[in-house]
Formats: C-alpha cells, structure tokens, sequence
C-alpha cells in the first residue's frame, strides 16, 4: 500500500530535506524512526527538497508499505520524532500516487521583519531599510506567468528545464508588522523564491525599477537578478494534489 504522510518541520538544525552524507536531514529523521515503528526499512519521497534553514508548513511524503498500520501511528511516530517535525495525519492513496510528481501547486511564504524582534528573529529575514510595498506588488505582478525563471535558479543543478508556471505573486503585511510575500507555481527551481524575493527587496528600496526586472526575466542569468533572501524566513505552506488520489485517513 502506499501511503501519504502529511508534516511541518522546522528546518533551522537540518541541512534540508534530502538525505546527504555525514549531514542530518529531515528525510533521514523520519526515514529512521517510521523504519523502527514498522519493523523494516522505509523510504520516503517528499513532494520537495527544501534547502539548509528552510521550513515547512505543510509537506507532503510518500512511502510503502504491505503490512497493517496501526491506528496511533501518527501518535506513536510524534512521540518518537524530534520536537522540530511533527506529523499531522497520514493518508492512504491510490497505489500510483506520488508526492512529488502528482502535486498540481506548491507554496511558499517568504516573512521580513522590519525591526529586531526577539520571537521571530529565528524565522524571519530581519530588515531594516524601509521597502515601499506597492513598488514591490507591482514588480511581482510580472512573474506571474508560465515561463523560463533561469534567472533565479541555482547554478549547476539537474534539472532538465527552468519552465515554471507561477500562479500568484504578492506581498502583504501580516499583523505583525511583517513583510509577508506568497507564490504558487506548479514548480520551483533550486533556491528560486529566495532569489525572487532577494531581487523584489531591491526594487523595494530602489535600487532597481520595475523596468530592470523585466530584463532580469528575459536575460535567463542568475547573475542578473539580485541575491539571494537568507533562508530561515522560507517556508512550504502548502501542496496541493487531485482529490481523487486520497483513500483513507489515519489521524
């Protein structure tokens, strides 16, 4: 049977989620203690690869298995997990589904603060020039579209095109006072909405015009766009999947 498990994580101690050598990762941390609860060895394939700092909200990981779960896996697994992972619920599929292929959407929330602020400093990018937010929603307003996003991929990756259908870009300011800015697209590239939003935060202080973010998109260079926004203020909020793929439901 295949299984869906449904997760948050605080990424600050994991050097992302893939497993790697000699580093911890989140993947590795649950991959360990699911294969001690179940008596064999399991092997998870999460919907993404956040990097180093970056968290999750809502992730996505499937895995196999033949034999019967308990109904308390999910307490028992929470009880086993670090206090910085923690599994919400885990959903039976359809026996092809995968977590990473079969996602329609993925999202992300990027959080600036434009102060020092003692309880968020670990999650946010502390920023204290002033950023003008219409200039920064009205530059933003050009990356919706499906396109090449070369420009804001990290260099020497794998992958075999930089297409992306970006669905929504937007900035808001939360009710703490916090730059908050969302994207969904079907797909990112390798370190893609912080170097998005490293690019936005210069058009939000001026340092670039909506007019130079047009050429940034149609150079296709990394070089062109701006640097990269730190990770602890990148988090996963959401992937979405077609209904039709979830079963049961183990709470």
């Amino acid at each position: 049977m295949r299984y869906f498990l449904e997760l948050a994580y605080n990424g600050k101690n994991y050097f992302g989620w893939q497993v790697q050598p000699n580093q911890i990762s989140v993947q590795e941390a649950i991959e360990t203690r699911l294969s001690k609860i179940l008596g064999q060895k399991i092997s998870i394939v999460g919907a993404g690869r956040t990097d180093t700092g970056v968290h999750a909200k809502k992730m996505y990981a499937h895995f196999d298995f033949d034999g019967e779960l308990k109904k308390d896996l999910v307490r028992h697994l929470n009880s086993f997990l670090p206090k910085d992972i923690a599994i919400y619920k885990i959903h039976e599929m359809d026996p092809e589904a995968h977590a990473r292929f079969d996602a329609t959407s993925r999202s992300y929330n990027y959080f600036i603060s434009p102060q020092k602020n003692p309880f968020t400093f670990e999650g946010a990018w502390v920023f204290n020039r002033e950023l003008d937010l219409d200039k920064m929603n009205d530059a933003a307003q050009l990356l919706i579209k499906k396109g090449d996003f070369g420009s804001f991929a990290k260099l020497h990756t794998d992958v075999k095109t930089n297409i992306c259908d970006v669905r929504e870009a937007f900035w808001r300011v939360n009710e703490e006072g916090q730059f908050v800015f969302q994207i969904t697209a079907d797909r990112f590239l390798r370190n893609m909405v912080r170097a998005i939003v490293g690019t936005l935060v210069e058009v939000g202080i001026g340092k670039i015009t909506k007019e130079d973010l047009v050429q940034i998109i149609e150079d296709q260079n990394r070089g062109s766009a701006g640097a990269s926004a730190p990770a602890q203020g990148l988090y996963l909020v959401d992937v979405q999947y077609p209904k039709e793929l979830f079963r049961n439901e183990f709470k």
